[in-house]
């Protein structure tokens, strides 16, 4: 199943896609006689993916969605877990040491913005990248998870753009949360893909794009740790709560500029694009340290 959330008046609700058109959740469930949240985010924290799989499964008869605007799926993601350096072409690219282990960083849920949002420059970087990446959204609250059970821990999957402040982080390698943070430095949608729609995983294709022209792309079998080893790897550091999102690296990042279009294409996804702006009146340099 596609989920994703939608615009309507001054808040946003939960939208599902089946057969050719996309619907209001809430609705679909209701029809079927089954309460669920009118949220996405609700939704996820309820666990009730299943219940309405089986619900919806008739495909009540309600009005399908018409002229919406997607939305970023859900705001505030418990966690937000990236992963760094996990194909070996892009460390090797990037002169990095190839890790023998995950390395990763967090960032906060204030950076999260929508398809068709702005990824606004921040004053104090002259350089920002962004990284086309494949997320795993949790499902279920858990923790020591074998890597075999990962799948039912999942709640989907969904494209996502990751920016960094490259010049801020170049200054030092303890800057990356800092380097990571700024708003809208994170981009995510238009749908989240339940585990069944993805066959294998290994075979998707992750290509970072900027202007129309793909700049780096990579198949998820050449991560050096797959989606569902990172997940039983940090199942034994803390415990997943559902909506948590985790990161899983980029194919490779690609430095852009005000005016441009960045984006993340995964085979079988719509795609993730996003405008590139710098506030008038900011140059870059301009605000905090010099960069």
């Amino acid at each position: 199943m596609r989920f994703g959330s939608y615009r309507v008046g001054g808040g946003e609700r939960a939208a599902v896609w089946l057969g050719e058109d996309a619907y209001d959740l809430q609705a679909v469930a209701g029809a079927a006689g089954l309460r669920v949240p009118a949220t996405l985010q609700e939704f996820i924290t309820a666990g009730a993916l299943d219940e309405f799989r089986a619900a919806a499964a008739a495909h009540p008869a309600v009005a399908p969605l018409r002229d919406t605007s997607p939305t970023m799926p859900y705001r505030r993601p418990p966690k937000i877990w990236g992963v760094g350096l996990n194909y070996r072409a892009h460390a090797q690219d990037l002169g990095a040491p190839v890790p023998d282990e995950p390395a990763s960083f967090m960032k906060p849920h204030t950076t999260i913005v929508g398809p068709g949002d702005a990824i606004v420059l921040p004053p104090q970087s002259q350089r920002v990248t962004a990284e086309a990446e494949l997320g795993v959204v949790l499902g279920r609250r858990c923790r020591d998870v074998a890597e075999g059970d990962v799948p039912a821990v999942l709640f989907g999957y969904v494209p996502v753009l990751d920016m960094t402040a490259e010049d801020i982080l170049r200054r030092n390698p303890r800057f990356l949360t800092r380097a990571k943070s700024f708003a809208t430095f994170l981009s995510l949608g238009p749908w989240i893909l339940t585990p069944d729609e993805v066959p294998d995983v290994g075979a998707l294709r992750v290509t970072t794009v900027r202007n129309g022209e793909a700049a780096a792309a990579n198949t998820v079998a050449n991560m050096l740790f797959s989606p569902a080893t990172l997940v039983a790897f940090f199942s034994r550091v803390f415990e997943f709560e559902p909506g948590d999102l985790l990161l899983t690296g980029t194919p490779g990042a690609v430095p852009i500029e005000d005016g441009d279009e960045v984006a993340c294409r995964i085979d079988g996804f719509p795609e993730l694009r996003n405008p590139v702006r710098r506030p008038r009146g900011h140059r870059p340099g301009s605000g905090g340290q010099p960069a």
